[in-house]
């Protein structure tokens, strides 16, 4: 299984990663929206971890962004909103 992780807070994100490795996940990280959207525009991911608060593209345009180019991907949104 495939993970995108977008978050920009270092520590969480590295956290999420090492946690889905240990048990057998591929995971791809990125700090940001922009590149974000590129990843999950250009990889076939099995579900997106996605941070609210992200530097470029906030993490709600993003997902925006991917549902509307017709991608059906689970997403799981972060928030300390």
């Amino acid at each position: 299984m495939r993970v995108l992780v977008i978050e920009d807070d270092a520590k969480l994100a590295d956290y999420i990663a090492r946690s889905l490795k240990e048990v057998g996940y591929i995971v791809d990280q990125t700090v940001d929206g922009a590149e974000g959207f590129s990843l999950a525009s250009s990889t076939t991911y099995d579900v997106l971890i996605v941070d609210r608060m992200i530097p470029t593209v906030d993490g709600l345009a993003v997902v925006q962004s991917i549902r509307g180019s017709g991608n059906d991907v689970p997403i799981l949104m972060l928030t300390a909103l």
